[in-house]
């Protein structure tokens, strides 16, 4: 399974795009980008959902007792 970093990064670069343009695109800031490709782990949830939203993908709290 892929961290989000990894997702992120890859999919901003298949689509040809900067950390910078990627940022502007999806409507935050160039330190979320960065933040969220740095593996950061003190992330806003609404910040890094409208990253992934650009992808159709989005970031949910999950029970881990379901997953069992």
């Amino acid at each position: 399974m892929k961290t989000l970093a990894e997702f992120v990064k890859e999919r901003r670069k298949e689509v040809n795009l900067t950390q910078e343009e990627f940022a502007e695109r999806a409507g935050v800031a160039l330190t979320v980008v960065r933040k969220i490709e740095q593996g950061k782990t003190n992330l806003n949830m609404e910040k890094a959902n409208q990253v992934l939203r650009m992808f159709g993908h989005e970031l949910a709290p999950i029970n881990l007792k379901e997953l069992s």
